[in-house]
């Protein structure tokens, strides 16, 4: 296994070292609170959440290959601690729980270093974005909620949903109005500057400025709470009791907590990495977890996580390398050593309202949006994601998003994409018969694409397509297997079955256009009969040949398939085109394109390219529904270009006559139609554009009786 050191320090550009030092050291400021709140959850003194900020930090910026996230004492994994210290009937902060805690510390650091060695990183390829989405806005949301009573005056809380909406309402009763003030001032200005001057340090400026209050002003007499003082020097480096838990109890305990900071952290990591366009290494991030987590051990803290909190403010002030880390693991160094009573001078609702302000930022909310529109099922596991991890914790909520996933992966292997293909008139290639009505079914044959891989979800779909598409008359059935890459033994049974009961109905069976591997797969799946036999053919081409049906295929319903010329195939190939590309959207998109070209027009005004559009090989019924489009907007146009109204009229109208001409010379058979789809048009350019309507026709009454 191949690692590499400082990855992200590699060839690094002197541009990013301002930014990085700057993020640097206000990612040191927030992790004050936060670790030090953490650390007492996980049973430690508070001293310790900065020890955790400090060589765990500066292992995991060496050997991260993720160029902005950022290790921390997190929530997480030290709820999970604390909440075995209960178990384990230890009281929290006693000396039995600074003996305990670096223990289960270290079996963590060795299961992830078991889950390295394994390459377990590749299981977060199996979690999907809405997974991720939900359960990063989730740990966000949640984050937050244990923040917020600290606005009021009050302390952190802890939890799930119904625990911290109960410290919530508790704290509400009690609300310090002095701190409540205090909070909200600065989360607003945080907000403001977050949309106003993105770049602009400006939680470094409150810190200071929080500072200067406490030392100048009353805070303190107010009742606002500041951040209590911890005493100098850097954590101390010690052997691990492995004599203080039971081995059985630090094995179980501390595997959940490994497979939590695995399972958090990577997709969080993922999760910035997909957002940012950059690649990390799975397998060797579980390394730097790993080492971070030995180093909190041997200097008595509680496990490191990945810290999304951390990474968000990181982002926020453009940190661009793991330099960001090193910097925050350096500046809590000197803190410890020469600036510790700088943090006794911090208040908290100050230091609450930057954290919530970057949690804020990391939300995914607008994925949520996105996926509602685009697929409900996407959205469902979003949302179930955030809700587990919101109302069941992490872990929970992360096996709840990936049984979604993997649910939503099977409905769709059950409905696979398929259809039954026919020959437009004059070609020779195979096409859906739902895509045009010039598409036809050949004479006798039904031919079905499959575009799935065949297994037990979804087989008796094709069989079922397959047997209601076959009448009296059919000789043949093809399966066009293009889209089939592999097949299991269920499908196998099934296909098997399929064709004994074709064959007793006299109808041939192929299987065609697959890639070779699939015979192989027929052949270990005891089908290879059906190769021999010949029903196993290369092209529907050739299956069709072997039935004695050669070019031009005859099509239902007597419809005459002559071979067309070269140039008349390349012209139907433009048919409905835009149609095609858009689909039921095609009539909106072409408003889109119009009002962009029409935007375009007050540029370059030009005419002649907003007449003739843009939209390459437009076929001649959707160039004369653009030139109806552009009717519409016909006064807009004129205002623009500067051009007469009844000028710029009379060359759409020219304009359409020459694709009148053109479709009645390319598609003769096709002229009626368009005759009649030109009265449509014209009905609706005179229910939206009455005016413009007369001018049309008053102009083809003239050019009319010029004739």
């Amino acid at each position: 296994m191949k690692v590499t050191i400082a990855q992200t320090l590699q060839h690094y550009e002197k541009k990013n070292l301002p930014k990085d030092i700057c993020a640097g050291i206000i990612i040191m400021a927030v992790s004050i609170p936060i670790s030090m709140g953490y650390a007492q959850i996980a049973g430690l003194p508070a001293v310790y959440g900065l020890y955790g900020s400090v060589f765990p930090i500066l292992l995991f910026a060496l050997f991260s290959t993720s160029p902005q996230f950022i290790f921390g004492v997190d929530a997480a994994p030290a709820a999970l601690i604390g909440g075995a210290l209960i178990d384990l009937h230890i009281e929290s902060g006693s000396e039995a729980a600074l003996k305990v805690v670096p223990v289960l510390t270290l079996f963590v650091a060795v299961w992830l270093l078991a889950f390295y060695l394994m390459k377990a990183g590749k299981l977060v390829n199996y979690i999907s974005a809405p997974v991720m989405g939900g359960f990063i806005t989730g740990i966000c949301t949640t984050i937050i909620l244990m923040q917020v009573p600290k606005l009021f005056g009050g302390t952190a809380g802890t939890g799930e949903l119904l625990e911290l909406a109960g410290h919530i309402g508790n704290t509400l009763g009690q609300i310090h109005i002095p701190s409540l003030i205090m909070g909200v001032i600065a989360l607003v200005i945080l907000l403001a500057a977050k949309k106003l001057v993105p770049k602009f340090p400006m939680a470094v400026v409150l810190m200071a400025v929080g500072a200067l209050m406490t030392k100048f002003l009353p805070v303190r007499e107010w009742g606002i709470q500041t951040l209590s003082a911890v005493q100098t020097g850097l954590p101390r480096w010690k052997a691990v009791d492995l004599s203080a838990v039971p081995l059985k109890d630090a094995i179980t305990i501390s595997l959940s907590v490994a497979v939590v900071i695995m399972a958090e952290t990577l997709l969080a990591e993922n999760n910035f990495a997909q957002k940012n366009r950059y690649r990390i290494n799975d397998n060797q991030e579980l390394l730097a977890f790993s080492l971070g987590n030995f180093a909190a051990a041997l200097t008595g803290c509680c496990p490191i996580n990945g810290s999304v909190s951390r990474t968000a403010m990181g982002e926020q002030y453009q940190g661009k390398t793991q330099l960001t880390g090193i910097v925050a693991g350096i500046s809590m160094m000197i803190l410890l050593l020469c600036g510790t009573g700088f943090i006794g001078f911090l208040p908290v609702p100050v230091l609450t309202a930057i954290v919530i302000s970057a949690l804020l930022g990391a939300t995914e909310f607008e994925l949520a949006v996105r996926l509602w529109k685009v697929s409900r099922t996407e959205c469902l596991i979003f949302f179930g994601a955030f809700f587990g991890v919101l109302l069941l914790g992490t872990i929970n909520g992360v096996l709840i998003g990936i049984m979604l996933s993997f649910t939503a992966m099977i409905i769709r292997t059950a409905k696979p994409a398929r259809c039954f293909l026919g020959i437009q008139t004059g070609h020779s290639h195979f096409r859906d018969l739902k895509e045009s009505s010039s598409i036809h079914a050949v004479e006798h044959v039904v031919i079905y694409r499959f575009s799935s891989n065949l297994c037990f979800a979804n087989v008796s779909v094709l069989q079922k397509d397959i047997e209601d598409a076959i009448r009296e008359d059919t000789r043949a059935v093809i399966l066009d297997a293009g889209g089939i890459g592999s097949i299991d033994i269920t499908a196998a049974d099934c296909l098997e079955r399929l064709y004994g009961s074709l064959k007793e109905k006299g109808i041939r069976f192929y299987m065609t256009e697959h890639i070779a591997e699939v015979n192989e797969q027929l052949r270990r799946l005891g089908l290879g009969y059906m190769v021999e036999e010949g029903c196993v053919r290369r092209t529907i081409h050739i299956a069709l040949k072997d039935m004695g049906i050669r070019r031009p295929y005859p099509l239902e319903g007597g419809v005459d398939n002559v071979e067309k010329s070269a140039s008349r195939k390349r012209a139907d190939n433009r048919v409905q085109e835009f149609v095609w590309a858009f689909g039921s959207e095609a009539e909106q998109e072409m408003e889109k394109q119009i009002a962009r070209q029409i935007a375009h027009l007050k540029s370059n005004k030009d005419v002649d390219e907003l007449i003739h559009g843009r939209w390459s090989h437009m076929e001649a019924l959707d160039e004369d529904e653009w030139l109806e489009h552009l009717e519409e907007h016909l006064k807009e146009i004129v205002n623009i270009s500067g051009k007469d109204e009844e000028t710029l009229a009379k060359r759409l109208e020219e304009h359409r006559q020459e694709v009148h001409d053109r479709i009645a010379q390319e598609h003769p058979e096709l002229a009626e139609r368009f005759r009649e789809r030109r009265h449509l048009l014209d009905e609706h350019l005179r229910e939206r554009r009455p005016e413009v309507y007369e001018l049309v026709i008053r102009l083809r009454e003239k050019k009319e009786h010029e004739k």
